[in-house]
């Protein structure tokens, strides 16, 4: 019983978050478990581009997990866009890559973590969230509160930095540059929609003038 019910709820998870997740979970599972050593994963440009291990562009992003605002953006604002929330991954790991060459950071996972935040954040800017119990803000404001309680841990910002920058360049550029209502700058591309969103169906279609037992004599099945 407790399996199935585990199961229904990994199940309701949407796509693209259980899949990183899960992903990030297994990467985690396998560094304690000592199948591999975090060594094999970190973010090195040298070792990617001169000893091809291209798989380090990928998995400096898995060692770190925190799903929540993930979902919560895949079931918000890209509830039926699959292929826009895959293409925003891809954007933004990419520019987290590209930035990353010019930092000391050896994992971007975090730094992706608090990119989903910013999104997330500019998306809901009426929500109001609680700091633990002492401090109340509008949720635009929680990437720089998240950044001040880093600070006042001495740990370094250059991660949620990071993190804000990447999330505010596709902010700008999918929802305050453009000109026209719901039109946006980072457009992914048809291949991405092929793969992850359903088609949408034709009105016109009526299925009672079709013939031959089902069988799509004389045209092209709905979708085709």
């Amino acid at each position: 019983m407790a399996y199935q019910t585990f199961q229904q709820e990994y199940l309701q998870i949407p796509l693209v978050t259980r899949a990183y997740t899960t992903a990030c979970v297994l990467t985690t599972a396998a560094v304690q478990l000592e199948l591999i050593t975090p060594f094999q994963l970190y973010f090195n440009p040298e070792l990617i581009f001169k000893n091809y291990q291209v798989w380090r562009l990928i998995t400096n992003f898995l060692f770190f997990v925190q799903y929540r605002y993930c979902r919560m953006l895949e079931e918000g604002s890209f509830r039926g866009r699959t292929a826009d929330f895959v293409f925003m991954f891809l954007f933004s790991g990419l520019l987290m890559t590209v930035f990353g060459m010019f930092v000391s950071l050896v994992f971007l996972g975090q730094a992706f973590t608090i990119m989903l935040v910013y999104v997330w954040s500019r998306r809901n800017p009426s929500v109001r969230m609680n700091f633990f119990g002492l401090l109340n803000f509008q949720a635009p404001f929680l990437p720089w509160v998240l950044m001040g309680f880093s600070l006042l841990l001495g740990n370094s910002i250059i991660v949620d930095l990071l993190g804000i920058a990447v999330g505010h360049i596709y902010f700008f550029l999918e929802d305050v540059f453009p000109d026209q209502p719901g039109g946006g700058l980072v457009k992914d591309p048809g291949v991405l929609k092929a793969l992850f969103d359903t088609p949408e169906e034709d009105g016109n279609y009526n299925p009672s003038l079709r013939s031959g037992r089902g069988f799509p004599w004389g045209g092209a099945a709905p979708g085709g």
